[in-house]
């Protein structure tokens, strides 16, 4: 069925009596693609027109409504966030880029639930969080989130394996299905065989690469990775970032906070913050 052709034929100007036979039949042949267009209402001296009907509106993996962080010191008030608002689709690589004092840091930490916001409106995958307690936000976060920070952050003892089981049994997985799950996500990051290692048996790359894992195993709505290269040798932080490209293309959602541009460049789409606020954002052409 060439519905493509439907969806033309849909828009074409005139009533179906006026289509040619051919376009008649595609018209008639699906109807259930055809009810998607209903007559729009023009002038009468004009052509009847057939455009496509209401549809249900995307709703954007993060929201944020005028959302502003406030930290009180003596009687002083910092606003680290002024009114921040943004949305970024499920599947977008996005880099959150600023110099010090911006206040990435601080979205960073909203947006990966580790912080709440002192005024706005936070939704993730549709969920309000912005008002959440902390046993919420630990769920969240544990769900819904895959965290990749700059120290790697790993147990010494335990082995790449049981790092990446970590958020599994914060989760009540089973051991069986908790150790092949762990062996998948290594398997992703192309080490599968380093998997009975401690951190330190292994480089900083491949420390990077089970932190990446473990942030996969949940298989989170999210991969927020803050300064994952800035640990790392020039040669292997382009490795991380070929790796995250790879992940991207596999559809995972990624939010990248860097003050590095080459870093940033690896990403589509750069929303730039300057003293708590959004001061551009920027899509790559295609």
């Amino acid at each position: 069925m060439n519905f493509d052709r439907i969806r033309f034929v849909g828009n074409m100007r005139g009533t179906p009596s006026d289509l040619a036979p051919s376009d008649l039949a595609l018209w008639r042949a699906a109807p259930s693609v055809r009810r998607s267009f209903v007559p729009s209402d023009p002038a009468p001296s004009h052509p009847r027109t057939f455009a496509l009907s209401h549809r249900e509106p995307v709703m954007a993996l993060i929201e944020t409504r005028d959302l502003w962080k406030t930290y009180v010191m003596g009687s002083e008030e910092i606003h680290a966030l002024k009114g921040v608002s943004l949305e970024i689709q499920r599947g977008e690589y996005v880099a959150i880029m600023g110099p010090s004092g911006s206040g990435k840091s601080t979205l960073m930490n909203l947006i990966g639930c580790l912080d709440t916001p002192s005024k706005g409106s936070y939704l993730l995958n549709q969920k309000q969080v912005g008002q959440m307690n902390d046993n919420e936000l630990a769920r969240i976060r544990n769900e819904e989130i895959g965290f990749v920070f700059q120290t790697f952050n790993l147990l010494p003892r335990a082995t790449a394996l049981q790092n990446v089981e970590l958020p599994l049994v914060y989760a009540g997985v089973a051991s069986g299905d908790r150790h092949a799950r762990a062996k998948a996500a290594l398997d992703k990051v192309e080490l599968s065989s380093r998997m009975s290692h401690r951190p330190n048996e292994l480089s900083g790359g491949q420390r990077q690469r089970v932190a990446i894992a473990r942030a996969l195993v949940n298989n989170p709505s999210i991969l927020l990775a803050d300064e994952p290269t800035g640990n790392l040798d020039s040669k292997t932080g382009v490795e991380i970032m070929a790796l995250f490209a790879r992940l991207h293309q596999a559809g995972n959602t990624i939010v990248l906070v860097t003050h590095e541009a080459d870093i940033a460049a690896h990403a589509h789409r750069s929303i730039h913050l300057r003293d708590g606020e959004v001061e551009k954002d920027v899509t790559q052409a295609a």
